[in-house]
């Protein structure tokens, strides 16, 4: 479905990216790893559109993205939920998830705002809460519902477990194998293993800016010498 070959990305002068290269099929969870500064979130907002001078090649479902604006991709079927979160603060658990909607897909069940309080049970009990009064946790399960609505056929996550308390990580790592068995493919960006190691088919290891190792999950877990080499602080 994505499909990305020889990116690289630039903020201003300075190349952070050089020829990036991976792929994210339908119902396929594919972590991208790599330490503090590797290029995971770059590479996330080259993908979509956002920030840094792009070159190389993009394609999802066969159209080319390298000259196509953001919002653009989102109707393409893309979905991003952002380190930062970027919610409304201001604005209802509710009100967040209008904002993220978009036509539902062919041949598939859209997204709504029960069906995604039936997975975020937390939400739905907040629903007319300002999204500013939530937990950290429950910021980012907004997070990640608000681009559900969008009825993205892949969804880009960075760094989504960071600061999350280990029973809603592990909520995040069901919400994820859900997502891969309606068919969603996930490009999850990650700096741990905890969350990825759980619920990831592949991994694609980044250091400074480049590809350096791809293999299965159940590979690199099994594998000690990548590990401490690649992703070992």
């Amino acid at each position: 479905m994505l499909e990305v070959e020889a990116l690289d990305a630039w903020y201003g002068g300075a190349r952070i990216l050089s020829g990036v290269t991976f792929g994210v099929a339908a119902g396929e969870v594919v972590a991208l790893l790599g330490r503090n500064g590797a290029g995971k979130t770059t590479t996330l907002r080259a993908v979509f559109g956002l920030g840094p001078r792009r070159q190389g090649r993009i394609r999802f479902l066969g159209r080319d993205l390298v000259a196509c604006p953001t919002h653009r991709i989102a109707r393409y079927g893309l979905g991003y939920v952002p380190e930062d979160r970027r919610l409304f603060a201001d604005l209802t658990v509710s009100e967040n998830l209008e904002m993220g909607r978009l036509p539902p897909r062919p041949d598939r069940p859209p997204w709504t705002s029960e069906r995604l309080f039936a997975l975020f049970p937390n939400l739905g009990q907040r629903r007319n809460a300002a999204a500013g009064r939530l937990s950290g946790g429950e910021q980012q399960m907004l997070a990640v519902a608000r681009a559900l609505m969008g009825n993205p056929l892949v969804l880009m996550l960075d760094e989504p477990s960071e600061g999350l308390a280990p029973r809603l990580v592990q909520a995040l790592a069901e919400t994820i194998r859900s997502l891969r068995r309606d068919g969603v493919g996930v490009l999850l960006a990650e700096q741990s293993l905890t969350l990825a190691g759980a619920v990831a088919d592949r991994a694609c290891i980044m250091e400074k800016g480049e590809m350096r190792h791809h293999a299965p999950m159940a590979a690199l877990l099994s594998d000690h010498a990548a590990r401490q080499n690649w992703l070992a602080v």
